[in-house]
């Protein structure tokens, strides 16, 4: 695979601070080989050419709560899921401000319900939906629903009270803390900002699955991982966590064109293959 290796996640950053859209973020990405699609409604299903087994990765994008979509996630998703030699459910749900906390958790947690009543599944979030994949993972500990098999965040946001002290001292070039307070106040619309569901990092993390965190070394949001990890391994939980050299907020999305993200996809299907085939 020929790779561009230019910081094209930083530069997209950049252009998100200096309030650039003009790039869609989904060009980031390139259409994975060897993977079936079929819309269902606003979700999406991407099944791999081949199939290691019969679990299904449920995906939820991130975004703020504001932006992004199954759209502009797809790719990501395909990528993780050949990866994996699993297929995958991309998830839609609604954004700030037409939907607050708790709908978002409460659309995810319906499909999952549906999914996981007939299949293991294991759930995969980026940013706010790391988010979501922790609190459907909560819901299912405490309301008695099918364990999820395994956890996959990547650069997952866990604190609505914004504490963590990587906003101070990353170069992340867009997710300042006043950017981040302001995205949670908005999602959050006045719900105590500890809520275990809507700020997981506060949850009591034990009997949570196995789960494989990756972040960037660089981003603004590191704290939410590194806190997190060793809040779930307090727990008891099995959690490996993988910080990677230089990088910043859901470098994945560059997966196809740099090195970095397709290397951590690498890793996470070699996980996930034994996570979900144990």
């Amino acid at each position: 695979m020929t790779h561009n290796e230019a910081d094209i996640n930083r530069l997209h950053w950049q252009r998100c601070a200096a309030n650039d859209y003009s790039v869609p973020w989904e060009a980031l990405t390139t259409q994975p080989e060897a993977i079936k699609q079929e819309w269902v409604g606003d979700d999406l299903w991407l099944w791999p050419e081949a199939t290691a087994n019969d679990a299904v990765l449920l995906s939820i994008h991130g975004g703020g709560f504001v932006g992004a979509s199954v759209s502009t996630h797809g790719k990501l998703f395909g990528h993780i899921a050949v990866a994996a030699a699993t297929s995958a459910y991309a998830v839609e749900y609604g954004l700030v401000p037409d939907h607050v906390y708790p709908s978002q958790i409460d659309a995810v947690t319906a499909v999952y319900r549906r999914i996981a009543a007939d299949r293991p599944v294991a759930l995969l979030g980026d940013s706010a939906g790391g988010t979501l994949a922790l609190g459907i993972a909560l819901r299912a500990r405490d309301e008695g629903l099918p364990r999820p098999r395994g956890l996959y965040l990547i650069s997952p946001w866990t604190d609505m009270e914004v504490a963590g002290n990587s906003f101070d001292t990353s170069s992340d070039p867009f997710f300042g803390r006043e950017i981040v307070r302001g995205l949670a106040a908005g999602y959050l619309d006045g719900t105590d900002p500890r809520t275990p569901v809507a700020s997981p990092l506060y949850a009591n993390h034990r009997d949570l699955p196995p789960t494989y965190i990756q972040a960037g070394e660089e981003e603004g949001l590191l704290d939410d991982s590194l806190r997190l990890a060793e809040r779930m391994r307090t727990a008891g939980v099995n959690v490996e966590l993988d910080v990677v050299p230089g990088e910043l907020h859901t470098f994945q999305m560059t997966a196809g064109n740099t090195a970095a993200a397709d290397d951590a996809i690498r890793r996470a299907g070699t996980w996930l293959r034994h996570t979900l085939g144990a």
